[in-house]
């Protein structure tokens, strides 16, 4: 098979384990977390309040305060909570996976639903950075993150790739 062929027949599974993986992230508090939310939940947000803002108790990387009463290894929760951040890419990722389940039978030139999938992680990873708890470093005077430089790159990379594809598909019919 093709490996074009084969990116695209990945592209929708690796979008969906990426998304089932930060359940595993948001339900075991590793540390994957959003930065300090105490705002008042908007009226627009329809969900419950946890999915607002989370503390993450019982989290296992023992990060917080100790929860009163509490004993054993995973005592801890954070004050103030949080964004839950794994939570949102979870669903944002399982949400695309349909989008790109749906796609796979309308795209039809090799590479493209592989390129999309790029397009669409960049985006959503770079979204989520914004609120998102991880190293900055300066680079020509901005603070980045190491994951805003894989987004922008697999942005860059999908645009160039169905860009070039296009032009190789339309270009031999």
């Amino acid at each position: 098979m093709p490996p074009l062929v084969m990116c695209d027949v990945a592209a929708p599974a690796l979008m969906l384990t990426y998304g089932t993986g930060r359940l595993g992230c948001h339900f075991s508090g590793d540390g994957d977390w959003g930065i300090v939310n105490t705002l008042a939940k908007p009226s627009w947000f329809p969900f419950p309040d946890w999915m607002w803002s989370y503390n993450y108790p019982h989290n296992v990387i023992g990060e917080g305060v100790p929860i009163a009463g509490c004993v054993g290894k995973h005592c801890y929760e954070l004050i103030p909570p949080v964004f839950p951040t794994p939570l949102y890419e979870a669903i944002a990722c399982i949400l695309l996976f349909f989008v790109l389940w749906k796609l796979r039978t309308r795209i039809v030139t090799p590479g493209i639903l592989f390129f999309v999938y790029l397009l669409f992680t960049g985006v959503e990873r770079l979204a989520i950075e914004q609120i998102r708890v991880n190293t900055k470093y300066h680079i020509f005077g901005k603070a980045i993150t190491q994951a805003e430089l894989i987004a922008v790159a697999c942005i860059i990379v999908s645009i160039v790739g169905i860009t070039l594809l296009r032009r190789k598909n339309s270009g031999s019919s």
